[in-house]
């Protein structure tokens, strides 16, 4: 296989893993009370003259699910009658592979294929197919590492289908083998900000292990009822919904459930191994681009949006401390520490197929590869470059397709009754 697999023995509490939760950042510190009212009360004074203002816009972009994407790129030019589009260059439209765009505020949708000129300051690629009457020159576009909208797109016939949850009846896609329902399931849950067609490059290679597949919705993705505080968990909650398909895919007849998570999906799916009310049923998780460490990734994003480092510490802080509900309108606050999977390596008892690319500018691929250091015994660690994040399958196909099918056959599935 195209990965890295990584054997050795489990590390205990006493482990570096297991210590990496001290360092320096206050979110991470299991301290005394009393130092935690000292971080937030010196964190808070120290970002006075910036306003709090500042922070709760920053907190809030955190926790709360955005309603418009971000154009990544914009069409400069348009031959319709050649199929080809040309965008302004980004990191995103200068990676080769198959991708998607929505347009025109997601009212069209096309899909775009292989470079086939990079100019100075723009790209050149082919279009395959999609709403292609509806572009125009001038408009922006998000880039999508989705591809598939439905899954009659990729000639499968699936099962529209209401998993129940604590808020209510989320909608799934139920999509099974050739020869029909299995006692396998795989549960695929997409990212933060997207739905369950960003699953669907996943569908087939799980078909033809014999996994039956439910594509799930979860809290505040558009599809499933919102949480009742409209804001966002980053796993800490969402991963009840996924509990919720897990006892669905039961009541199926399901026997031996692997979980496969993209991005913020990836802490959810780990949260889920971790807290599932259905462990028996637990068999591997299965992650690309996942959040292994919110706080890596908040603190990276910071940097990178030049956002002071004092400022960044404090929206951590008023996503994970009581008084920050204030600011973000959370009804709860989130464990961040329990959300980091480095830290907390030792409790993680599952086979886990890891893929992140090292370029992949959102979700820096460092926590990744140090649980993959710091459990070696259950993590195949597959690692890619250029792919960006969630875009590995566009970028490379055939090697992520290899990276799931051997690992899936490697898998021992488990025993009836066990």
């Amino acid at each position: 296989m195209n990965g890295q697999r990584h054997a050795g023995r489990r590390r205990g509490p006493g482990s570096q893993a297991s210590g990496r939760g001290a360092a320096s950042t206050g979110i991470r510190r299991r301290g005394s009370a009393t130092d935690a009212i000292v971080i937030a009360g010196g964190a808070a004074a120290a970002v006075g003259a910036l306003g709090l203002a500042v922070v709760a816009t920053i907190a809030r972009k955190v926790v709360v699910p955005a309603r418009d994407r971000p154009s990544e790129a914009r069409i400069v030019g348009l031959d319709r009658a050649g199929g080809t589009v040309e965008l302004v260059a980004s990191p995103d439209t200068i990676v080769p592979g198959r991708y998607g765009s929505w347009v025109t505020r997601r009212a069209a949708y096309v899909q775009l294929g292989d470079i086939l000129e990079r100019r100075q300051h723009t790209v050149v690629r082919t279009l395959l197919g999609g709403d292609v009457d509806a572009l125009r020159v001038g408009q922006e576009a998000e880039f999508s590492g989705w591809f598939f909208r439905r899954p009659e797109e990729l000639g499968l016939a699936h099962e529209d289908v209401l998993v129940p949850t604590t808020l209510g009846p989320a909608p799934a896609w139920a999509i099974h083998p050739e020869d029909g329902p299995s006692t396998r399931w795989a549960v695929l849950v997409h990212g933060r900000g997207t739905t369950r067609s960003e699953a669907l490059r996943a569908v087939p290679s799980f078909r033809n292990a014999g996994y039956s597949c439910l594509l799930v919705s979860y809290r505040n993705d558009g599809d499933a009822p919102p949480a009742l505080d409209f804001r966002y968990a980053l796993g800490d909650e969402e991963w009840r919904d996924v509990d919720a398909a897990i006892g669905w895919v039961r009541e199926q007849g399901a026997a031996d459930v692997v979980l496969m998570g993209w991005s913020m999906g990836g802490a959810i799916v780990l949260q889920a191994s971790r807290r599932t009310t259905h462990p028996e049923l637990l068999r591997a998780v299965a992650l690309d681009s996942p959040v292994i460490d919110w706080v890596d990734v908040l603190q990276h994003q910071a940097r990178e949006n030049r956002i002071p480092s004092v400022v960044g510490r404090v929206a951590l802080l008023a996503i994970s401390r009581r008084w920050g509900r204030l600011l973000t309108g959370q009804a709860t606050s989130i464990d961040l520490g329990r959300l980091d999977y480095v830290a907390n390596a030792a409790d993680l008892a599952l086979p886990i197929l890891l893929m992140h690319s090292d370029d992949d500018g959102y979700v820096p691929a460092g926590p990744s590869r140090a649980l993959a250091l710091a459990r070696p015994d259950i993590v195949t660690f597959v690692p890619f470059t250029v792919a960006r994040h969630t875009k590995l399958w566009n970028y490379d196909p055939e090697r992520w397709t290899a990276a799931v099918s051997d690992w899936l056959d490697e898998l021992v599935p488990l025993p009836p009754g066990h």
